[in-house]
């Protein structure tokens, strides 16, 4: 009988070692080492194992190095073709992450029944064949070409693949699959790492793209080890509140494209529906005549959206004032309650202030500034901001209204939106009033916003 081998592997980095020490060597995390069966014999072969070349690297000049053009296979759906940088990239792996039930597996099942011309195969190793066909019954979609195979062996799967020959490879889920070659129970740290090792090997070797679907943990990050993140080309977080249609896909790395690209989908019941204009569904039509919205035009990547900030502001009911931000950094916010009261002399300090953007979006652009601030102004004084006006500038601590980049598209977007005004930086000296038919308002100093709007 052969003898059992084990070793420890940090279960935060994938780190490696003989023995169990309490603080990992390589991310100094503690007791993240965990202890997992493994044998490697020398007579095993790795599942895939399919070598196209023979010829041996050598250094060259970086000038020297010929580059060849980017072919990028374009999907139907044109979300994900946008957050891809263009469509998928062929030999590229992509890691797609999310919550449970938020809708990963029905948004790469619909894609995969989309591409009606490519020959997909879907590998499941949670669902079985019955249940993927019911879930392809409800969107309503056929594909005689695309092909389920539930198994969960490497061994099995590259086979299959072998006699399907896909155009593009679909797995549910990298943490279900497990390789023979190694001895310990699927998930572990060993395991998802040997396994996304063969299928990258797979994908770098016979030009097939690979989309994995990844589990995440309670903190909301990828569950295996970071070095999983490392590995694959492209990294996509599925993100969305299930008391919102709405859904979101960020790109957290792309080595082919932007990481800054959105891509926004509505949850109905026959699958997910893309939003080409989301501007219209993030701003309600009965703004005008309550206090505490503005809206703000902020960038995601390259696409411009106008979004409706939210402001409650109350005197406290209790001793200490509350402070809360939803879909907007905390931080941020009290650094702006601190420049009105400064600058503006609105005593906030002993009054609830409470911020939303609709939607369920999360706003990182310092463009928004702007508007959260006349949204609390707004409700502070109980008056509503009259008219179709938006608003798109970053706030300083001395109370200047700074630039922003890519004013331009902003601008052409809250016209296209049937806004009548927006009010921009005075350092923006290249935008022309003749260009817009939307009357753009320059304002130097938060004050000078304040008087523009409330007179």
């Amino acid at each position: 009988m052969a003898k059992v081998k084990t070793t420890f592997f940090c279960q935060n980095c994938g780190a490696q070692s003989t023995k169990w020490v309490g603080k990992c060597p390589s991310c100094g995390e503690w007791n993240t080492m965990v202890e997992e069966v493994i044998s490697k014999s020398k007579s095993d072969k790795a599942p895939f194992s399919k070598n196209t070349s023979n010829r041996v690297s050598k250094p060259q000049r970086i000038t020297d190095v010929e580059q060849k053009e980017l072919q990028r296979i374009s999907l139907k759906d044109q979300e994900l073709n946008r957050v891809f940088g263009g469509g998928l990239v062929p030999g590229s792996i992509v890691l797609f992450g999310g919550e449970p039930g938020i809708g990963k597996s029905t948004l790469v099942l619909q894609v995969a029944l989309q591409e009606q011309d490519k020959t997909v195969l879907y590998v499941s190793g949670e669902e079985s064949e019955e249940q993927i066909s019911m879930r392809a019954d409800r969107l309503g979609l056929k594909n005689e070409n695309c092909f389920v195979l539930t198994e969960t062996s490497l061994t099995n799967i590259f086979s299959q693949i072998e006699a399907v020959q896909p155009n593009f490879l679909v797995v549910d889920s990298i943490q279900t699959m497990h390789s023979d070659y190694l001895e310990s129970s699927p998930g572990s740290i060993s395991q998802i790492k040997e396994c996304t090792a063969q299928f990258l090997k797979f994908a770098k070797q016979t030009g097939i793209p690979v989309i994995l679907i990844g589990h995440i943990t309670k903190e909301g990050s990828l569950a295996g080890p970071k070095v999983l993140e490392h590995m694959v080309d492209t990294v996509l977080l599925f993100e969305g509140d299930r008391n919102h249609t709405y859904r979101l896909i960020r790109s957290i790395k792309n080595r082919f494209g932007s990481t800054n690209e959105l891509g926004i989908y509505e949850m109905q019941g026959k699958g997910l529906r893309e939003i080409d204009n989301p501007s219209e569904i993030l701003i309600s039509e009965n703004q005008e005549n309550l206090s505490g919205i503005a809206i703000g035009a902020m960038l995601e990547g390259i696409r411009p959206l106008l979004v409706e900030t939210q402001a409650l502001v109350s005197t406290a009911a209790y001793g200490t004032p509350q402070r809360s931000a939803t879909g907007f950094d905390l931080r941020r916010l009290n650094m702006l309650l601190a420049v009105l009261e400064k600058r503006c002399g609105f005593r906030l300090g002993a009054k609830d202030v409470f911020i939303n953007i609709a939607g369920g979006v999360k706003v990182s652009d310092p463009a928004i500034d702007l508007a959260l601030v006349t949204a609390i102004m707004s409700s502070n004084a109980n008056i509503p901001v009259t008219g179709k006006i938006a608003f798109a500038g970053e706030l300083s601590l001395s109370g200047e209204v700074r630039p922003v980049n890519r004013i331009d598209q902003r601008i052409s977007e809250a016209e296209k939106l049937g806004f009548n005004k927006i009010l921009i930086s005075k350092a923006c000296k290249e935008i022309n009033q003749r260009d817009y038919q939307i009357e753009v308002v320059k304002v130097a100093k938060i004050e000078d916003s304040i008087r523009a709007v409330f007179g």
